[in-house]
C-alpha cells in the first residue's frame, strides 16, 4: 500500500514536470515573433545581425540626411553618437518626426542598410524612448533636455 502511493505521487509530480516544460516551450514557440531586441548603431555595425533578423534600432536622426525621394521611400541615417546606420523606410513618417529627433525604427538590417517597417518618434518636447537614452548615455552624447 505504502509503495503504491509513493509510485503514484512520482506519477503526479512527472506529470506536472511534463506539463510545465510543454507549457514553456508553447509560450516561448508563440512568442518567438513578437519579441523584437533593441539595438544601437554601434551595436549594429561592431556585430551585424542576419537579415533574417528582425529588430529595433533607435537614435537620433542624423541632422543632413532626411531624403524623401520618388514616390514613398524615405531615407535617412540614424546615429548614437558614435556610428550612423543608412535607414530606408516605405511609408507614412509620423508627425514629430525630424532630424536630430529621436526614433526608433523596427525592420531588418540588409546589405547595409536598416530597411524599416515601422518608425517611431517622440510623442512630445522632452520624451525620448529609454533605449535610446541609454544608448546615447553610453556614447556620452546625451543631453538632458531643458526645461523652458
Amino acid at each position: 500500500m505504502r509503495n503504491l502511493k509513493k509510485q503514484r505521487r512520482m506519477q503526479v509530480i512527472a506529470v506536472a514536470a511534463v506539463s510545465l516544460l510543454l507549457a514553456t516551450a508553447l509560450i516561448g514557440y508563440g512568442m518567438r515573433d513578437g519579441i523584437n531586441f533593441f539595438r544601437a548603431p554601434s551595436q549594429v555595425l561592431e556585430e551585424p545581425p542576419a537579415p533574417s533578423e528582425v529588430f529595433r534600432i533607435g537614435g537620433l536622426v542624423e541632422e543632413g540626411t532626411l531624403e524623401r525621394g520618388q514616390g514613398e521611400v524615405i531615407r535617412f541615417s540614424v546615429t548614437d553618437g558614435g556610428a550612423s546606420v543608412p535607414v530606408t523606410f516605405s511609408g507614412v513618417l509620423p508627425d514629430l518626426f525630424a532630424e536630430n529627433q529621436g526614433m526608433i525604427g523596427t525592420g531588418s538590417y540588409v546589405n547595409g542598410v536598416f530597411e524599416a517597417t515601422e518608425i517611431l518618434a517622440k510623442h512630445d518636447e522632452t520624451y525620448m524612448p529609454k533605449e535610446v537614452v541609454d544608448a546615447l548615455k553610453e556614447q556620452g552624447v546625451y543631453q538632458e533636455p531643458s526645461d523652458s
